[in-house]
């Protein structure tokens, strides 16, 4: 069961706590009903998706966390079909075109590299966010911009 449809819950797996701030400052100033559970690392993510009949809309995935690292989260949400229809994005400063196939190989659904500014995250979020709200960009993308 999906969490109310008037929120639009993101669940995030960052172990960076100012990575973690900068995108809530991002995702508020978006002045949407979005409300964000961050977790240390991807371990604290599936306990909790484990245990919660509440789904996320989408989950941020980091690559580079300790105890579980977004590669190994995302195997491990695919692996269970209760996880199949949420919608998982890679949040990361990797940008390997390689990697990023392997990883939609495996079930992540947007590839979002981390900008370098606060305005173009917050524009990525919002095009990510809008992507998977109106379920558009089907299938795979890595969600372009310009800086």
């Amino acid at each position: 069961m999906m969490i109310k449809e008037d929120v639009f819950h993101i669940y995030m797996a960052e172990d960076d706590a100012e990575d973690q701030q900068i995108f809530r400052d991002a995702i508020a100033s978006l002045q949407e009903n979005i409300k964000i559970t961050m977790f240390p690392n991807g371990l604290d993510l599936l306990n909790e998706l484990q245990a919660n009949t509440l789904k996320p809309n989408v989950i941020f995935l980091d690559l580079f966390m300790p105890r579980l690292n977004g590669e190994e989260s995302l195997t491990e949400i695919r692996k269970s079909t209760a996880f199949d229809d949420i919608p998982v994005v890679i949040f990361s400063n990797l940008y390997d075109i390689d990697r990023i196939s392997n990883l939609f190989q495996n079930g992540a659904n947007r590839y979002l590299h981390k900008p370098n500014s606060f305005k173009t995250l917050t524009f990525a979020l919002k095009r990510t966010i809008d992507s998977i709200k109106n379920n558009t960009l089907g299938g795979t993308a890595i969600i372009n911009y310009v800086e």
